[in-house]
C-alpha cells in the first residue's frame, strides 16, 4: 500500500501551517495508523522540533503517546525530494509533509506527489491574495494569484506522470480576529474563487494561546490527560476544531473521522 500524501503548503509564514501539520500526524497516529512525517524547512524545522519536544517528554516522563516517526529533509545529502519522500513513507499510510514559507524546488517537488494539498491561510484578504487577487472596491475576484498558478502546474505534472489528482484544501485559520462583515466578504471571495480555481474550504484552527503553550512540550489537543489539570474548556473546544479539520480533509478513514466529530 501506497502512503496517502498530506502536504502542507503556503508560502506565506504565520499561517499556522507547522501546528496543523503536526496536529494532523498525531491525529492519524493516535486513532491507530502508521504515520510518517517530513519537515522541508531545513532552517527552521518547526515540525521536527515540535516532534523533538514531544519525543523527549516521552522519554523523560515514560508518556504513551501516539508519535509518527519523522524526519528532516536535508538537501545537502544529495539524496532528492522524491527518493527521501519515498524511504520515510515506506509502510506508512500516512505521510504527512511541513513545507517552509518560501518557494523552492523542493517543495514543488512535494507538491507534484501531493494526495492531499493543505494551504492554510489566515482568514484574511492578506492571506487570500496569496491564492486570488480581490478588487478593492466590491471585493470580487479578480483573477487567480501565483500560488494558484504554483498548484494548477503541480497537479498537472501530477496527472501526467501517474493519472494521479491533488485534492487541494484551503484551511481557514484564525477566524475569530474578524468582524462579521469583514469574515463574510472573505468567505463569499474564496468561495468563488474555489469554483474558479478548484478548491475545497474548511474550517481550521482558531487563534488561541494554548497552540503556543503546547509546543515545548511537544503535546497536542490529544493529549489531555498528559496536560493535566491546566486542560480547560478551552483545550476542549479546540479539540473539537481539530476533529473537524481531520474530518474535513476527507481522508481514506473519513468515516472513521465522521464518526468521531459527531460523538464529539
Amino acid at each position: 500500500m501506497t502512503a496517502h500524501r498530506i502536504i502542507f503548503a503556503n508560502e506565506k509564514g504565520g499561517s499556522g501551517k507547522s501546528t496543523s501539520a503536526v496536529h494532523t500526524a498525531v491525529a492519524l497516529a493516535a486513532r491507530g495508523h502508521k504515520v510518517a512525517a517530513l519537515d522541508l524547512d531545513t532552517r527552521q524545522r518547526t515540525m521536527a522540533r515540535y516532534l523533538d519536544n514531544r519525543v523527549a517528554l516521552i522519554q523523560r516522563d515514560g508518556l504513551k503517546l501516539a508519535m509518527p516517526r519523522y524526519d528532516t529533509f536535508d538537501p545537502t545529502q544529495n539524496v532528492s525530494i522524491e527518493d527521501h519522500m519515498n524511504a520515510i513513507a515506506d509502510g506508512a499510510d500516512f505521510l504527512v509533509v511541513d513545507t517552509p514559507g518560501r518557494d523552492d524546488p523542493f517543495v514543488r517537488g512535494a507538491l507534484v506527489t501531493a494526495d492531499t494539498l493543505v494551504t492554510p491561510i489566515n482568514d484574511s484578504f492578506v492571506d487570500l491574495d496569496l491564492i486570488g487577487q480581490v478588487d478593492p472596491d466590491n471585493y470580487k475576484v479578480q483573477r487567480p494569484s501565483f500560488y494558484a498558478e504554483l498548484v494548477w502546474q503541480a497537479r498537472k505534472l501530477r496527472a501526467m506522470r501517474d493519472g494521479g489528482t491533488v485534492d487541494w484544501v484551503v484551511l481557514r485559520n484564525r477566524l475569530q480576529h474578524l468582524e462579521a462583515r469583514n469574515m463574510r466578504r472573505v468567505a463569499a471571495a474564496l468561495a468563488e474563487l474555489s469554483k474558479r480555481v478548484g478548491f475545497r474550504v474548511i474550517p481550521g484552527l482558531s487563534e488561541r494561546v494554548i497552540y503556543r503553550e503546547l509546543f515545548p512540550k511537544g503535546l497536542t489537543l490529544l493529549d489531555l490527560g498528559a496536560i493535566g489539570e491546566d486542560a480547560g474548556l478551552a483545550h476542549v473546544a479546540a479539540r473539537g476544531e481539530l476533529r473537524e479539520l481531520i474530518a474535513g480533509l476527507q481522508l481514506p478513514d473519513d468515516a472513521e473521522s465522521r464518526r468521531e466529530t459527531q460523538a464529539a
